[in-house]
């Protein structure tokens, strides 16, 4: 199918971009009768030419011509058209004005000849016209009364005469009229336009002017070859009482013995506004080509679209259901049949809408605007649909918004549909093809279809279908544009399961959009940001967290597996300089080397504000929700809003914690062997909330996944992995032992050291392993076990406690000391002060049975670890042991919270944070 304007050619005027004012399309009778209208409208010819006789126009003329050819059957004296304004009454008016003043040789004119058929008439009859038209009447000198111009018009001074004198001051009787009637010596054709002008004006004629046309009316009835026909708008736009009043007066007097006709049949507005605005309308086969195409569509989708559109009943078979569809299409062409439909369907309705002229005025706007981007933009478009209106040129939205009469859309259709930055055009941003502007053009169509005056201001989905649909688009992609309009706009609303329309009145989501802009990014954003990311990582942790860490002196060197969250600030990125930073955290402690560099897991968020706009958009909802409970918004927002806002303040949180799930997807962890910068990054994927996992659990699995995380660890796997350095002695210090899976050498452990007692345990009491304390200076140990429980508060991951080989074990237990080994101290060893004068002993007094025994003192930091190894089991050989503890450091005030919070979580690790207390002292 061919582009429309490929095929047709708009009128001169229209092609130019002429301004395009209503009054343009308005005829001026006064201007006809004194010769000064444009030639379109003086010219017989050229009237004639343009004129689309539709059903009423035909009918009107038809009875006005058998009635001056003096024929009475199925006519009537007096006609009185009624439209509202606008609606073609000045166009009939003009063409029974040519028609009685040409007579027989109208029946030259295009379209006459058909009409005098119809009518049963050889001819037009030739009649003497008088025409007033109460908005350009002003009584001069020989016409200063209505009745008097109207006399002269018909019969010169021989029809002021037969007036009377007494015509000057009264409204002439019906005995007077017919003798004008009589003057005139032919047919008589009285056409009233604009009365109600008239009153208003001259409100001295107003009571003389009622009675005049009381006369008339009833005259008009005394002569068979006479007719007047008065034209009453239907409209009550800008109607006084005063207006209203006297229309209701007249209207009642006329209507006596008047027959009404409705000018201007909506059906056939479509054949006007060709003839107004083409000059050739291009391929009749093309035309029908593309009416077959669309037609054809329809119906293949008429589930979907109207069932006005599409009806098949027992009189009209499927076939000839479609053929009708087609003729609608036929008879539309360029214009698809809802972008004319929609005025009469919705707009007639509106007080203030001018049904033709007004019409014509935007579509000549619509057309010249269309036809010069179609060739510049090469636009396919087969039809002008309701999308195609240019709703961004300000002259055009001027004229549909004066049409409206509600200029208060401006701001919606800028905000929403067509300004440069709408939701639409941002929408449309990666659309193209058939879909090319489909947003755009799905909310002009909710504009046109819901602003129209009637009760259901109602943009429906199969409405938007059959508007927009064509072949090779799919309904779904306009409901799925429609769908996502609304969810951006301010001033688009959803009613119902499959209605849209567009408002004055902004959306709640406006409001919303309004606060969001207020939110202050470091007081409030950032914040609430940090906040969310720690609860939702906090939410079932099974492993410590450390949140947003300043520096690497920030996260504690402990031996248990620590996630690390950085900052939402901070996105991940492969620059060498960030992953340097993140290693150098991971390996030092601010200037201190990391016994456990792999207990850390990083996790970093992917790129993107998606995070912070998630936020934002909670913290609007949060705070719009609370100002509506407070009062603070006020009652205009749509009753079915207020109540939706509870849930969209869950949906928003919702949305937000989703976005934790999938921004924070990257994981670093310490791979020695690995990279050069000793990092291995792992991409989490997407995520969600709502999958029934933490986010801790979620990472953990994905180590364990990985191969990189284990539950538990197996004999054989440490016999593999005994250190070649270690093997000759066949003892592993514990502390050695656990660093290992902390350092990257080992698998990592979830609980390394609650998983390693356990293990130790089971290993000793089967022999796949020994256990010893307090090595001696010949190889053997001060206490061992193989092949027995290992009570497992005796297990203390130090550099005096060992783990043997089974091969070593069974040595010890047998007495085969080997050679003497030195012990593998996690840290080179310190010289041991002597515990003399700093430790004082209260033996117990010989004739004492029993004493309790206290030491007290000062001991150096570097002999505490042995005090668990070598004293204190000594001290549990007695009853009712106690242990206190007094332990005093000084550190700067700039680390002190630092200092304090981690003392905190190693008590918490070693259980004991419920017998101690942390005492600050200036």
């Amino acid at each position: 199918m061919e582009a429309w304007y490929k095929i047709v050619t708009p009128r001169k005027e229209v092609r130019e971009g002429r301004s395009f004012n209503p009054d343009e399309f308005a005829i001026a009778l006064e201007q006809v009768v004194a010769g000064t209208a444009p030639e379109d409208y003086r010219d017989p010819v050229q009237f004639f030419a343009r004129t689309c006789w539709t059903r009423a126009l035909r009918e009107h003329v038809r009875m006005v011509l058998r009635r001056l050819a003096g024929r009475t059957d199925d006519t009537a004296p007096v006609l009185t058209l009624i439209t509202q304004f606008g609606g073609g009454k000045t166009h009939t008016l003009t063409t029974l004005y040519h028609l009685a003043r040409s007579g027989p040789k109208a029946g030259e004119y295009s379209g006459v000849a058909d009409l005098l058929q119809a009518s049963e008439l050889a001819c037009v009859p030739e009649a003497r016209v008088a025409v007033f038209v109460g908005n350009a009447w002003d009584p001069q000198e020989g016409r200063e009364t209505p009745w008097i111009d109207i006399a002269r018009q018909l019969a010169g001074d021989l029809g002021v005469q037969a007036l009377g004198s007494a015509a000057l001051d009264a409204p002439p009787g019906t005995e007077a009229l017919a003798r004008v009637f009589q003057a005139a010596n032919a047919p008589v054709l009285i056409l009233f336009d604009e009365v109600l002008n008239f009153v208003n004006r001259h409100r001295q004629f107003a009571e003389p002017f009622h009675a005049f046309i009381q006369n008339l009316t009833v005259a008009m009835t005394g002569t068979t070859c006479g007719a007047a026909v008065i034209s009453l708008p239907r409209s009550q736009v800008e109607m006084t009482d005063w207006d209203l009043q006297w229309q209701e007066r007249i209207t009642k007097v006329v209507r006596r013995v008047a027959r009404d006709l409705i000018a201007n049949d909506e059906a056939e507005i479509s054949e006007v506004v060709r003839r107004r605005l083409f000059e050739d309308l291009g391929d009749e086969r093309m035309r029908r080509r593309v009416a077959k195409a669309f037609a054809d569509w329809c119906f293949e989708r008429r589930a979907q679209l109207p069932p006005e559109w599409t009806a098949v009943d027992a009189a009209a078979t499927e076939s000839r259901a479609r053929t009708l569809l087609q003729q609608r299409f036929e008879s539309s062409y360029p214009f698809h049949p809802a972008t004319l439909s929609v005025f009469q369907r919705k707009w007639q309705a509106l007080v203030q809408y001018q049904q033709t002229r007004g019409t014509l005025a935007m579509l000549a706007q619509w057309i010249a605007w269309a036809y010069r981007d179609g060739f510049t933009q090469a636009r396919r478009e087969p039809l002008l649909t309701l999308g195609s209106a240019p709703l961004h040129d300000p002259a055009f939205r001027s004229t549909i918004l004066g049409q409206l009469g509600d200029a208060r859309l401006l701001a919606a259709i800028e905000t929403d549909v067509a300004g440069e930055h709408s939701h639409a055009r941002a929408l449309d941003a990666g659309t193209s093809g058939v879909l090319r502007d489909i947003h755009r053009r799905v909310g002009a169509t909710i504009l046109f279809e819901s602003s129209g005056g009637q009760t259901d201001r109602v943009a429906h989905l199969p409405e938007l279908r059959f508007a927009l649909g064509e072949p090779g688009v799919d309904t779904t992609s306009i409901d799925n544009a429609a769908i996502a309009l609304e969810e951006r706009a301010y001033f688009i609303r959803r009613v119902g399961s499959d209605g849209f329309k567009i408002g004055y009145q902004p959306t709640l989501r406006k409001v919303v959009n309004d606060r969001r802009a207020s939110l202050d990014e470091e007081t409030e954003i950032k914040p609430s940001m940090r906040k969310l990311v720690e609860s939702e990582f906090r939410r079932g942790a099974q492993i410590p967290i450390v949140p947003f860490p300043k520096d690497g002196s920030d996260i504690p060197d402990n031996p248990k597996l620590t996630l690390v969250l950085i900052d939402p600030e901070i996105e991940w990125s492969a620059d060498p300089s960030f992953r340097q930073q993140l290693a150098d955290w991971t390996r030092q402690r601010g200037k201190s080397p990391r016994l456990y560099p792999a207990a850390l897991i990083w996790c970093v968020k992917k790129p993107g504000r998606d995070l912070q706009e998630k936020v934002e958009l909670m913290l609007a909802w949060e705070r719009v929700a609370a100002e509506v409970a407070e009062g603070v918004l006020g009652s205009d927002f749509d009753p079915r809003e207020r109540a939706e806002i509870s849930t969209k303040v869950k949906q928003a949180t919702e949305a937000a914690k989703d976005e934790v799930w999938g921004g924070y997807r990257f994981i670093v962890i310490y791979e020695p062997g690995g990279a050069s910068d000793g990092l291995k990054v792992i991409d989490l994927g997407a995520g969600h909330s709502s999958s029934g996992e933490t986010l801790c659990g979620r990472i953990i699995a994905t180590l364990k996944t990985e191969g990189l995380l284990s539950e538990t660890v197996g004999a054989g796997y440490i016999e593999r992995h005994w250190p070649p350095t270690l093997k000759e002695a066949g003892a592993w210090p514990l502390a050695s032992f656990r660093q290992s899976f902390l350092n990257g050498s080992l698998t990592r452990l979830l609980d390394p050291d609650e998983t390693l007692r356990s293990r130790i345990v089971d290993f000793v009491s089967r022999g796949e392993f020994g256990f010893a304390q307090g090595a001696k200076p010949d190889g053997t140990y001060e206490r061992i076990w193989f092949q027995e429980v290992v009570p497992v508060e005796e297990i203390a991951f130090d550099s005096e406690s060992f783990l043997l080989t089974k091969a070593k074990a069974q040595r010890l237990k047998e007495g085969e000391a080997g050679p003497p080994q030195p012990p593998m101290p996690l840290r080179p060893p310190t010289p041991e002060p002597p515990l003399g004068p700093s430790v004082t002993v209260q033996a117990p007094a010989p004739e004492a049975r029993k004493r309790t025994i206290r030491l007290v003192g000062v001991i150096p930091p570097e002999v505490w670890n042995r005090l668990g190894t070598r004293l204190v089991p000594k001290l549990r050989s007695g009853t009712d042991l106690k242990l206190g503890i007094d332990l005093s450091v000084t550190v700067g005030g700039d680390i002190e919270a630092s200092f304090v919070q981690e003392l905190g979580q190693i008590l918490g690790e070693l259980e004991i944070g419920d017998k101690l207390r942390i005492e600050r002292e200036d």
